[in-house]
């Protein structure tokens, strides 16, 4: 029995991935969600964390960021801002974006200042576990 669906994500600079999956599971803005065939058809927006991605029984795990994620009966559509796998991430540039937004989190600004540097750091924080998780650092 075929128990795979069409996956595609997709964010503004790139097709990310377009191919055939047994199952994701994504990081929503209300948590993690697991899609295997067949799932309910729903839309939910994403939040950042990670995209993990079954084929052949084998995972595959990837940062991503903010967007939305359409299920339908055999396949799955995800828009996000962004999205990396492991080796794509530069984790230099991942812990200056880290240093940078715990300075402005130090700043006194203001209300959407503070949520932006908030969403920055998780951002960075995400990205650099990911990387460091899969390239042995």
């Amino acid at each position: 029995m075929d128990n795979k669906y069409h996956l595609e994500v997709l964010t503004p600079h790139r097709k990310f991935y377009d191919g055939d999956v047994e199952e994701i599971i994504v990081t929503t803005s209300v948590g993690e969600v697991g899609v295997q065939k067949g799932h309910i058809p729903m839309t939910v927006a994403l939040g950042i964390g990670t995209l993990k991605i079954k084929n052949d029984n084998v995972w595959k795990e990837a940062s991503i960021s903010n967007g939305f994620m359409e299920v339908k009966q055999d396949n799955v559509v995800i828009l996000a801002d962004a999205a990396e796998w492991p080796e794509e991430i530069d984790i230099m540039r991942a812990e200056a974006a880290k240093q940078r937004a715990e300075e402005r989190l130090r700043q006194k600004k203001s209300q959407h200042e503070y949520l932006l540097a908030k969403a920055a750091l998780k951002r960075a924080l995400v990205r650099m576990s990911v990387a460091k998780k899969y390239k042995n650092i």
